[in-house]
């Protein structure tokens, strides 16, 4: 049996993570699955660590804020020194639906490096995010596929999956900034098999998103500069 890992990045998210963490237990005992949690609690200044503490959720807390790509590191870290064989993203926000981790798995049985679930791969009339946020994920997906020949089409997405190779990678080094189109572009680079499959997503319930709408130009500017210079970097 495969050991799977399922690493959780919250940062102030009292009112989402027992809820998320819930929906995997509550999941693992309907399917007799045994996806083991592990939520990296991000230097949350609310009450996430008082959540997971009462509620013995298995947990890592982060004296300060590392954001995003260093929380989500740590838990790669965690899951290569725990020898997992594929380790699942999955947001704390409650976005993400736990029925649609046994695709990635099963994809990453097929011989993928690393699965992506997409939004915009099917036309599923679930919540794909704004209209405006959209707009940038598909000027972020054109210049992916100019620079490294791979489309990808939900470029932003953090419900994702790794195998050992990935999370041997991503526990050394990962993106601090613009982490998941920038991963995503360094590992086609790298020569690793990216496949995407089809997932909906809520949305949030509770608590703010960390890309507000005054940051989106700035955003997309540096998003896109990033990934030139990644790509550049890579094929020299």
């Amino acid at each position: 049996m495969i050991k799977i890992l399922i690493i959780i990045p919250a940062f102030n998210e009292q009112d989402n993570i027992l809820k998320t963490c819930k929906s995997i237990i509550e999941y693992n005992k309907k399917n007799k699955t045994n996806y083991d949690i592990i939520v990296i609690n991000d230097g949350s200044i609310d009450k996430t660590r008082e959540v997971l503490e009462k509620n013995n959720i298995p947990h890592i807390n982060l004296i300060h804020n590392l954001g995003i790509g260093g929380a989500v590191q740590t838990g790669y870290k965690y899951a290569y020194e725990k020898n997992y064989d594929v380790a699942i993203q999955f947001d704390g926000d409650g976005q993400h639906n736990i029925n649609y981790v046994k695709d990635l798995i099963s994809a990453i049985e097929e011989g993928n490096d690393m699965v992506i679930g997409s939004r915009f791969i099917e036309n599923t009339g679930k919540f794909k995010s704004t209209k405006m946020r959209r707009i940038g994920i598909n000027i972020i997906s054109m210049f992916i596929k100019l620079f490294t020949g791979k489309k990808i089409y939900d470029t932003t997405s953090g419900f994702r999956a790794c195998n050992k190779n990935i999370i041997k990678i991503f526990s050394l080094s990962y993106p601090t900034e613009y982490p998941e189109p920038i991963s995503n572009v360094e590992i086609i680079k790298k020569g690793y098999s990216v496949k995407e499959v089809s997932v909906s997503m809520n949305e949030r319930k509770a608590g703010n998103s960390s890309i507000h709408s005054w940051k989106n130009v700035y955003y997309m500017i540096n998003v896109l500069l990033s990934i030139i210079i990644v790509s550049l970097r890579r094929d020299k």
